[in-house]
């Protein structure tokens, strides 16, 4: 027998809220309950009928949903989260968790205590050539450097959307919090100090508030990474995507499209070539194997990595999957970033 469709409540509808939802529309599995944006926006086609409510915690009351979808600014999700658990639903988190460490603990434990499942957006973790690139550095085996960025030179609406984000959070902790996951499953180890600096470079953006940021974070298997972000019209356009995994034996990298631009968000995902490099050398000196060259063709853009992102939630909720792990790394790689903010803004390394 077919299961009945799992009724979703869909809150924030910004670019992620909105992809979000019509990849519940497009899965049989789900059946949207209803749509919640302080705002009326105008709706894709495939979503046309909806209403749009303003209050959550009206719709929460009014609708009952099975599961809440919360694609709002960040100093909302932990609140939210917490409400839909509490009334019985699932719940669907973007990314950051939470704009503190106490606040991603709370909303752990309310998952835990209330038998709800919890998944935050990692949408990465759904990438088949991420979860290559993974797979092919810990075959390599550690300690490891980790350099990975993602700086975006953005105007416009998209200017205007960082804008909002930085009201409430970093660039290094937005987006931080992807890559440093990335790290944190490669390694295994326990992240151990942290070092950020960063820099207001527009007065468009609150005094106390830096559109640039980059942090080192040291593990405890000797493993080091750094991560750098930038947002807007300033930032350059030159080395903006990097993703570096070298190890003793060699190295794995994320070859970007030299035409890439680096406020398209479909670049944040693609992947375009992973360059496998060993250090063996032979008798002569030489390298021992070429560079392999893995061509990802055919592989998901956003709106297909956010409906594959969607469908591990129906896998989630219905297989009744552990997500101890999941959770946990949500805390830790927001810990991370965290520290690194409170590092920027005083000046000293923070230990963990």
């Amino acid at each position: 027998m077919t299961a009945e469709p799992i009724r979703v409540l869909v809150a924030g509808l910004g670019n992620m809220g909105l992809s979000h939802a019509l990849a519940y529309v497009a899965n049989p599995g789900f059946e949207i309950a209803g749509l919640v944006n302080r705002s009326a926006v105008p709706l894709p086609e495939a979503l046309a009928g909806h209403a749009i409510l303003p209050s959550f915690p009206d719709a929460l009351k009014e609708l009952k949903p099975e599961l809440c979808s919360i694609n709002t600014y960040s100093d909302s999700h932990a609140d939210f989260a917490v409400m839909a658990m509490e009334a019985g639903a699932h719940v669907f988190v973007e990314k950051p968790l939470a704009t503190t460490v106490a606040d991603a603990e709370r909303v752990v434990a309310c998952a835990r205590a209330n038998g709800r499942k919890l998944v935050i957006g990692y949408i990465l973790r759904h990438h088949p050539s991420w979860q290559k690139l993974i797979a092919l550095s810990r075959d390599l085996g550690g300690p490891y450097v980790f350099r990975m960025n993602l700086n975006q030179q953005s105007s416009g609406k998209t200017w205007e959307t960082h804008k909002a984000l930085m009201n409430t959070t970093s660039p290094i902790v937005d987006c931080g919090v992807h890559y440093v996951d990335v790290m944190c499953q490669i390694t295994d180890a326990k992240p151990v100090s942290v070092r950020g600096m960063g820099l207001r470079l527009s007065d468009e953006i609150a005094p106390d508030m830096y559109n640039y940021g980059h942090l080192q974070v040291m593990f405890e298997d000797g493993s080091v990474g750094w991560y750098e972000a930038g947002w807007g019209p300033m930032m350059s356009e030159t080395a903006f995507f990097v993703k570096d995994v070298i190890s003793p034996k060699g190295c794995v990298s994320i070859v970007m499209d030299p035409n890439a631009k680096s406020d398209d968000i479909d670049t944040h995902t693609k992947t375009s070539v992973i360059r496998l490099h060993k250090a063996a050398t032979g008798a002569n000196g030489a390298f021992a194997t070429p560079d392999e060259l893995l061509r990802m063709d055919d592989e998901p853009g956003h709106q297909q990595l956010c409906d594959l992102e969607q469908a591990y939630v129906l896998k989630a909720i219905r297989e009744d999957i552990d997500l101890n792990r999941h959770m946990d790394d949500a805390v830790q790689s927001l810990r991370i970033c965290l520290a690194a903010d409170e590092s920027v803004r005083t000046g000293r390394m923070i230990q963990l």
